[in-house]
C-alpha cells in the first residue's frame, strides 16, 4: 500500500464549473479539474503523491490519514425535544430509536 492510499480522494461534478473537481478532504482543497472523471482522479493521485514527497523532503508532518475503517457507531447530540420526538416516532413504528434514525438517514442518502 502506498502512503497516498491512506488519504480519501474525492472527484465530484461541479455544476458551477461545469467539470469534475478533485480534492482531498482535510488537506487539499479543489486542486485539479477536467471533463473526464477518471483522468481527474489519476491527476489527483499524482498530486497527492507529489505533496507527500514535498512534505517528506521538507520534514513536515503529513496530515492525519483519512482512509480508515469505520466502526458503524457514532454519537449524535441533539436537543431534548428532537430526541423525544424521534423516540415517539420509533415507538409508534415498533422499532428501536437507533433503527428508526438509521432508516431515516438511509432514506435521504444515496449509498
Amino acid at each position: 500500500m502506498k502512503q497516498s492510499d491512506k488519504y480519501l480522494k474525492i472527484v465530484e461534478w461541479s455544476d458551477e464549473d461545469k467539470c469534475y473537481i478533485g480534492s482531498v478532504p482535510g488537506w487539499l482543497d479543489q486542486c485539479c479539474h477536467g471533463d473526464d472523471e477518471s483522468k481527474v482522479y489519476k491527476e489527483l493521485c499524482t498530486i497527492v503523491d507529489e505533496w507527500i514527497e514535498i512534505y517528506k523532503s521538507e520534514d513536515i508532518s503529513l496530515p492525519k490519514e483519512t482512509s480508515k475503517q469505520y466502526s458503524g457507531k457514532f454519537l449524535l447530540r441533539t436537543n431534548p425535544e428532537l430526541h423525544k420526538a424521534l423516540a415517539i416516532k420509533a415507538l409508534k413504528e415498533g422499532i428501536s430509536l437507533n433503527n428508526y434514525v438509521v432508516k431515516k438517514i438511509k432514506k435521504d442518502l444515496v449509498l
